[in-house]
């Protein structure tokens, strides 16, 4: 079995497509609106990430405790870069291990991001 992708509903679809592709350096795959539904595919690799919004219901409830974890060169380059985008950093930075080291952001939706270091050589 391949798992294909993990979906988001969003508030608002421009906000959370530049946050993706601005912040987390994704790239656009596909971008549609069927309706009163839009739905974008983000992601270079098999796996993508769905973003869908739906104008007649625009309540998300993103739980705590999920998040997506994305790798990153350097935490501390990383962290850099989401202040100077305005974006704070929810939690950490921690490191589990002599090999690991995160800290989390909060998406546009709430959504909890984890940007890795790993230097396992």
């Amino acid at each position: 079995m391949k798992f294909c992708w993990s979906t988001l509903k969003v508030t608002n679809m421009d906000e959370s497509l530049r946050f993706y592709q601005e912040i987390l350096g994704l790239t656009l795959d596909k971008h549609f609106k069927p309706g009163p539904v839009e739905i974008a595919f983000l992601g270079d690799g098999e796996t993508k990430i769905e973003l869908i919004y739906d104008e007649r219901s625009k309540e998300v409830d993103v739980g705590q405790d999920i998040s997506w974890g994305f790798e990153v060169k350097s935490v501390d380059e990383m962290m850099a870069f989401v202040k100077e985008k305005g974006v704070d950093i929810y939690s950490g930075p921690y490191q589990p291990n002599e090999h690991t080291r995160f800290f989390y952001i909060l998406d546009p939706n709430g959504l909890k991001i984890q940007l890795v270091e790993n230097t396992y050589k």
